[in-house]
């Protein structure tokens, strides 16, 4: 069986910051204000984390665009086929770019 262990935060806070969450504590039916202290810290935590994973998810797939456009790869052997039934088709088709 495991055994749960808590950790411990020491927070300096004035009366009125005190009181504005000790009253939203109780109107949300917290059973006291550290649990309401704890539900909303890890909330804000969790919504910060995905905020940032999603950041540095999309920045990361921009460097590898923008690598991809400053280094593309050489062509392989479908790409190149493509590009000839292309060219073959604005041949036949009369088009001219």
């Amino acid at each position: 069986m495991s055994t749960l262990t808590s950790e411990r935060i020491n927070l300096r806070i004035n009366k009125e910051k005190k009181e504005l969450i000790r009253l939203a504590s109780e109107l949300k039916g917290f059973k006291s204000l550290s649990e309401f202290v704890i539900q909303c810290s890890y909330n804000e935590a969790a919504k910060i984390l995905s905020e940032t994973d999603i950041i540095l998810t999309a920045y990361h797939d921009k460097v590898n665009f923008i690598n991809a456009i400053l280094n593309p790869p050489a062509p392989n052997e479908n790409l190149k086929k493509a590009h000839s039934n292309y060219l073959k088709f604005l041949s036949e088709n009369e088009i001219n770019y």
